[in-house]
């Protein structure tokens, strides 16, 4: 590949994020049109990567990379094949259909740009997600999903409730981006890659290491997480508190399939394996039935959707557990088939809310005639969710039947979970495309009307997107599924996808049964939702809870930590921080033997001339006799005031040491610190009495001289040891070497601060400057407090507030 085309591969996920921070000063200059304007940057993606179809079907992955980490062996690289391409071409083109969506559903909001912006940064990091080969560059992605998913789900953090939502999908899917980067890291470890690519070359190294085991949990808790499994789906229907067309984009295409794209990815490197095919089976067939019974309970349009979505990741978990070829192009077909009428369904609820002010199932009927395209639009996804004959819909599930149907026991079990899932899912299919359209109309909060152009243009095209793309079986078998399954399975895959009806198949009566227990339980729907609310109030408790009562102890767990060690004593922090000073200089110069080496037998009389005093120049003695007399001073001290004097001849005695032996510039330093530390120290103490001696109990200050002369001890004693070692003058070496020819500076000094310990001078400049704007603060404030006294209303407020 060439430069110019790496170069170009990787701008498809950054490019995302350029449009995202263009987009409030496009949304300020197009305004109702910014949508339409934005929506130019992921439909040239999706243009772009259609044009690999050809080339990645044929077999030959496109690769592309650039130095990251050169030192380390670390590459900035991306990888389309077959998944990948997939999986980044439903995210560009489903976005591009939400973003013209989104310009005309938050016509006029004041904040429209930002949330524009929001969504391209969370479609382009999926986008980074689901190229990127090396694994710190997915984890980058994954992380900046999380990150992006909180703005779009607390947009509206006026409310509580979004406030809430986001906090809990961040927390609960950054638990999982934690255990990626962990599982990556001993992936690197036992394989020496970086790169899946090359992960996947090492064949069943993994498999047969040691630490597979703890490999495999690190990589589920990460999908789970991400894909809303069983216990951690519950962060998924309270996402739904995000506008309209970020729950479409998250549900359909991006966010929650970041899990099952990562699954996808790992089963050449981890699958195989009982433990990895029982787990993903188990857990995948929990969160299917129970996001189905879960749909069912809802009147909520959005959440009997959400909760829809948690049985549909579940059910494409499971069939990656399963891990067939049959299953495997199940798992293809269906992701793609999902992606679609999920979208479009989202979409159409909006253009509901929008058009009747309402989102209540209940509160919804007779809408066909006022608002016949969202009608049109509704039944064409919903005939995809149900499964029925001529739509992507139909062939995954046909696919999922003919994977599964196996005569042994545990075939038989998981079949029938998935007949039971397939139903409940084409119940509330049915619910939500036919019921706010038929029946005797209901008077809405909002005259009911039909959306605009930009509104049921996505869930239009969507729709028909589900039955041409199905209609086209031989393309889409041959670009799509078979790349995608090959990919998956790391062997050739062939599709056999085909609309036609075999009466005698198995298959087509599984078909027929799934159809059948799905119009039942959707006419048994309302008694149904009884039961399971009835239940739900018996049972009295949600995983939901259990996070706030989980987050709860934390909090208070942290306030117990905090008032343990910060409880404003400053005496005590100070007699803690200088015992444990003086325990890391003495305990490990004990123990590894500093007493021998500083005083050897051999070497006393060497070690006690290296202490003569003869050699002390005149000004030398003066400085010595300054650190003398401020020490003295300083003990004595009768008040606070003299202490803090004398404290500060101690300083200067340092500062001339500095001078003395070469140092100027540290000598300058020091001088200013002293005369700062003396200035202020003396400011902060003018609101005490400084004329008083402070009353310290004799235990006092035995314990402080104790501690005091421990440390001056362990200090002079390794300095020592230091002193009388061989001196290693090769780092010295190395600064002086660089100092000119990297740095460009001959103060090798100042270069040392400012180039090789840049982020530490950085970080002290930081803390000075805190230090000072707090100081200032405080004198400001004494001085405001002291001139503008509160009114007398307002201060009785304030006393009221503090009661």
């Amino acid at each position: 590949m060439g430069p110019s085309l790496d170069v170009s591969v990787i701008l498809v996920a950054i490019a995302p994020f350029l449009a995202a921070a263009l987009a409030p000063a496009v949304h300020r200059f197009t305004g109702a049109f910014a949508g339409w304007f934005l929506a130019i940057v992921p439909a040239a993606i999706f243009l772009f990567l259609f044009g690999f179809l050809d080339e990645v079907a044929g077999g030959e992955p496109v690769r592309a990379s650039i130095d990251w980490v050169p030192s380390y062996g670390i590459g900035l690289s991306f990888l389309i094949d077959g998944l990948s391409l997939t999986f980044a071409l439903m995210i560009s083109g489903v976005g591009t259909l939400i973003i013209v969506y989104s310009g005309a559903y938050l016509a006029g909001h004041p904040h429209q740009g930002r949330f524009l912006g929001f969504m391209l940064a969370f479609m382009g990091a999926m986008l980074g997600l689901v190229l990127a080969d090396n694994m710190l560059a997915l984890y980058a992605f994954w992380e900046l999903t999380s990150v992006s998913s909180f703005l779009l789900i607390g947009f509206d953090h006026a409310r509580q409730a979004a406030r809430r939502a986001a906090i809990q999908a961040l927390v609960v899917t950054n638990l999982g981006g934690l255990a990626l980067l962990l599982g990556a890291l001993m992936v690197q470890h036992l394989t020496g890659q970086w790169d899946l690519s090359g992960v996947r070359e090492t064949g069943d190294l993994m498999r047969l290491s040691p630490f597979y085991a703890p490999v495999l949990v690190l990589f589920l808790l990460a999908a789970f997480s991400k894909s809303a499994q069983f216990p951690l789906h519950f962060w998924l229907p309270n996402a739904m508190e995000a506008p309209t067309p970020v729950s479409a984009f998250l549900h359909s295409a991006t966010m929650v399939q970041a899990g099952v794209y990562l699954l996808a990815r790992m089963t050449p490197i981890l699958g195989e394996t009982q433990a990895w095919m029982a787990t993903l089976t188990v857990f995948g067939g929990v969160t299917l039935v129970w996001g189905g019974f879960s749909a069912l309970k809802q009147i909520d349009l959005k959440q009997m959707l959400a909760s829809t979505t948690i049985a549909s990741l579940g059910l494409l978990v499971l069939l990656i557990g399963q891990g067939s070829e049959a299953a495997i192009a199940a798992m293809v077909v269906y992701f793609v088939a999902h992606a679609f009428y999920k979208a479009g369904l989202f979409l159409m609820v909006g253009v509901l809310d929008h058009g009747t002010g309402t989102r209540d199932l209940t509160a919804l009927g007779g809408l066909m005639r006022k608002m016949p395209v969202s009608f049109v639009a509704a039944v064409l996804s919903g005939v995809s969710m149900v499964g029925l004959p001529l739509t992507v819909g139909y062939l995954a599930k046909e696919e999922m039947y003919l994977g599964l149907a196996h005569a042994d026991p545990s075939s038989i079990l998981v079949l029938l979970v998935v007949v039971a899932g397939n139903a409940l899912l084409a119940a509330v299919g049915i619910a939500i495309a036919m019921r706010p359209f038929t029946g005797a109309t209901v008077e809405t909060p909002v005259p009911a009307h039909e959306g605009s152009f930009g509104l049921v243009l996505g869930p239009l095209v969507l729709g028909l997107l589900g039955i041409g793309v199905a209609l086209a079986t031989a393309w889409f078998g041959h670009d799509i599924l078979e790349p995608a399954g090959t990919a998956i399975l790391a062997e050739p895959v062939e599709s056999h996808l085909t609309l036609a009806l075999d009466l005698g198949s198995i298959l087509f009566w599984l078909s027929l049964l799934t159809w059948a227990l799905g119009a039942a339980v959707y006419y048994q729907l309302d008694a149904l939702r009884a039961l399971l609310r009835r239940a739900d109030a018996v049972i009295g408790w949600t995983f939901d809870k259990g996070f706030d009562v989980l987050m709860f102890g934390l909090v208070r767990m942290a306030g117990a930590v905090t008032r343990f060690l910060h409880h404003g004593r400053l005496e005590v922090y100070l007699v803690v921080v200088f015992s444990f000073f003086a325990i890391a200089l003495l305990a490990p110069w004990l123990t590894l033997g500093g007493l021998e080496r500083l005083m050897p037998p051999s070497a006393l009389g060497t070690w006690a001339a290296q202490w003569s005093w003869s050699d002390l120049t005149v000004y030398e003695w003066a400085v010595v006799a300054i650190a003398i007399i401020g020490l003295v001073a300083l003990v004595i001290a009768q008040n606070r005031l003299v202490a803090i004097l004398s404290l500060g001849v101690q300083g200067i005695a340092v500062a001339m040491l500095f001078l003395l032996f070469g140092a100027p510039d540290l000598s300058f330093t020091q001088f200013m610190v002293e005369i700062l530390s003396v200035v202020v120290l003396t400011l902060v103490m003018t609101r005490l009495k400084l004329d008083e001696r402070d009353h310290r109990p004799f235990e006092d200050a035995l314990r402080d001289g104790t501690i005091a002369v421990l440390c001056g001890l362990g200090v002079t004693l390794l300095l020592s040891t230091i002193l009388t070692g061989r001196l290693d003058n090769e780092l010295s070496g190395v600064f002086l070497a660089t100092s000119v020819p990297i740095a460009h500076g001959h103060n090798v000094v100042n270069v040392i601060l400012v180039d090789y310990r840049g982020f530490d001078t950085l970080g002290e400049i930081s803390v000075v400057m805190a230090a000072g704007i707090a100081i200032l603060a405080l004198i400001r404030g004494q001085r405001g407090a002291g001139r503008i006294p509160l009114p007398p209303a307002r201060s009785e407020r304030i006393k009221g507030m503090v009661r």
